[in-house]
């Protein structure tokens, strides 16, 4: 397929994937429950909301002075360094190699640059950023464009280069236009004694760029128009920036309640298009993105409109928090389901902020958890989400006096996203899902499990690579980490997993006692017919005392040639003894795998890491090594049921 073929493919992928998916969309409408004409008296002017100080000495009141010195020392460090122009051929390199990589780290780097200045004057406030603040928001304005170069086939001119009387709004150009709105709350009487052009310029490329463009914008990743249509996370990400923006820019209070009404309906299509179990199918890296996204928008509705316009004593949203604490294994470590990593560096003070909103203490307690022992204490000033970072910095006063305790749930089941959670009273960790192969960032891995001890991850989800033009793309399953061969899952008659929403599993079923927890489903419609099979009953079994087993109980249509089992690891694995696959870990412990000799030969297989997707498993598995354990049946059967049994 000829590049920009592909590339174009790729783009409406991308656009269109946010409600392509028929998932059931229950009209809950929890924002829309207000009138416009409540939002519009509730709303505090824009003349006079103040989220935040506006005097150094108030900046110094209510934030620690570690951090008041690491922003400024961020500031200095932004100084030094010029803003540069991004040419041409980087943004050209999407189309020609498919490589995003490089005009994102140009792009997003004056973003950061940015903000650190910004943030680094409003605690100062001697001027000294002053000039470079003007030089990063007017090298800003004149770009043409403010997104990523994976984003620009919205236009009608496709992909490539950008068209500069085409904006679009994506991800990024949102990102932008907060950004720049909080240079002009924060020292925008400060570039007006640079220039009386600054401010206006500001307000003229965000309104042209995003605020005008969302008044009758139809894009896929708003559902084109569809109210019915099911979301992914660009939805609540980008309401979340365009608020912001709205609220500190626009002195129109009209349009301000209008673009207000607009964010809050979007928002509430995203969340209608979750299950009634409030998971997020992306995974819980993508729940910041997502789940957490909706709480920066329900946030900002409530600080405006002193808490009036305020949705968190709904049960759902209750639902919707909860889910990334329920989905925490250990340490870093966290349910890497779909394009989800395996490890997250969590954002303790929004979980605790979330928590305190929603009155679950749960949730505050394992935000508390998380700052301390994942943030250690310290601030993350993200490039994303910035408006989230501020109402962060002041949460910390009410957060160093909270209990950091807490405790992991022992098990957990989403319902409608069908993931299952559970831990034995011996430090072994299951999660395992069955789902659709048509879920947002999907990887086709119906029936997958992953297994961890003591904290540690033995039998894993691979997860995702670095993203390129194939990520998104018709090239998607050409990624082996996105292909049911290097899940933990079988090939039948030399069949993988089919990528659709149709190729799903049913007769899901799961059971909860004291002793054990348990996952059934019949797997076999995600497979093509060919696989020839007229069951596939998937049993994941917990059994609390330390033994879990995986059983599979399958019926042939036709005749069985080949059949293969796979399981992925980054431990070092022992396959000498017949019958038992033997995992290292790093405490020194052993994690012990018992199948069938008679039935099943073993190998292992490295997996090279050689294309440009695969750099970014290197880091997220810290350069270790990635075997895939290969059984494969030394005789047939066209009925059969084989079991795994996993213990220490």
């Amino acid at each position: 397929m000829k590049i920009k073929t592909r590339l174009l493919l790729t783009a409406l992928w991308l656009f269109c994937v946010a409600f392509s998916l028929k998932a059931q969309v229950t009209q809950r409408n929890l924002l829309q429950k207000f009138s416009m004409q409540q939002v519009g008296q509730w709303l505090i002017p824009q003349s006079t909301w103040q989220p935040f100080p506006k005097t150094a000495a108030e900046w110094r009141r209510q934030l620690p002075d570690t951090l008041i010195k690491k922003i400024i020392n961020n500031g200095e460090a932004a100084l030094k360094k010029p803003f540069n122009d991004i040419p041409a051929t980087v943004t050209l390199e999407y189309v020609r190699t498919g490589n995003r990589s490089h005009y994102e780290a140009l792009s997003f780097a004056k973003r950061n640059q940015l903000f650190d200045m910004i943030m680094a004057e409003a605690v100062e406030d001697k001027g000294r950023f002053t000039d470079h603040i003007a030089d990063g928001i007017w090298s800003i304005c004149e770009e043409t464009f403010w997104g990523a170069t994976a984003h620009l086939s919205a236009q009608k001119a496709g992909s490539g280069l950008p068209d500069a009387q085409e904006p679009i709004v994506e991800l990024f150009s949102a990102e932008t236009a907060a950004t720049l709105a909080w240079a002009d709350y924060f020292v925008g009487p400060k570039l007006e004694k640079v220039s009386k052009l600054i401010r206006p310029r500001i307000y003229y490329e965000v309104n042209r760029r995003l605020l005008t463009p969302m008044l009758t914008a139809k894009y896929g990743w708003m559902g084109a128009g569809k109210p019915d249509a099911k979301l992914n996370n660009w939805a609540p990400w980008i309401m979340s920036n365009y608020i912001t923006a709205n609220l500190l820019l626009e002195k129109d209070e009209t349009k301000r309640a209008q673009a207000i009404g607009i964010a809050m309906k979007i928002t509430d299509q995203y969340i209608n298009g979750l299950g009634d179990d409030a998971g997020c199918d992306e995974g819980p890296s993508y729940w910041f993105a997502a789940g957490g996204a909706v709480f920066d928008v329900l946030n900002q509705l409530a600080d405006v409109s002193n808490n009036k316009l305020s949705i968190y004593a709904d049960p759902f949203i209750q639902k919707m928090a909860a889910y990334i604490y329920k989905t925490h294994i250990a340490g870093k470590y966290f349910i890497n389901v779909a394009d989800a990593h395996p490890e997250i560096s969590a954002d303790g003070v929004m979980i605790y902020r979330f928590g305190k909103a929603v009155n679950d203490p749960k949730m505050t307690a394992f935000g508390s958890w998380a700052f301390s022992n994942l943030q250690h204490k310290a601030v993350a000033i993200e490039q994303f989400h910035r408006t989230r970072t501020l109402y962060n910095m002041f949460a910390l006063n009410t957060l160093s006096g909270s209990d950091n305790k807490y405790t992991d749930v022992p098990d957990a089941w989403f319902s409608d996203v069908q993931l299952m959670v559970s831990r034995t009273n011996n430090g072994l960790f299951v999660a395992s899902h069955a789902g659709n192969n048509g879920e947002s960032h999907n990887h086709n891995d119906v029936g997958d499990f992953m297994i961890y001890a003591d904290g540690y991850p033995v039998i894993i989800d691979v997860g995702s690579g670095t993203y390129t033009a194939r990520t998104f793309g018709k090239e998607r399953y050409e990624l082996w980490f996105n292909t049911s061969p290097f899940h933990n899952l079988p090939v039948i008659n030399g069949n993988a997993q089919s990528a659709g929403v149709k190729f799903a599993a049913s007769n899901v079923k799961y059971d909860l006692d004291k002793s054990v927890a348990k996952l059934t489903m019949d797997i076999k419609d995600a497979y093509p017919a060919t696989a020839a099979i007229n069951s596939w009953q998937r049993d994941v079994t917990v059994n609390k005392s330390g033994r879990i087993e995986i059983t599979d109980n399958y019926k042939a249509s036709a005749p069985v040639k080949t059949l293969n089992q796979s399981f992925m690891t980054v431990c070092p694995t022992d396959i000498s003894q017949a019958g038992k696959l033997i995992f290292g870990l790093p405490n020194g412990q052993k994690l012990t795998l018992e199948y069938d000799a008679t039935v099943w030969d073993v190998k292992k297989e490295k997996i090279d890491l050689v294309t440009p997707e695969d750099q970014g498993l290197k880091s997220s598995w810290h350069q270790q090594d990635i075997y895939r354990i290969l059984l494969t049946a030394k005789a047939v059967a066209n009925n059969r049921i084989v079991k795994y049994i996993i213990h220490k």
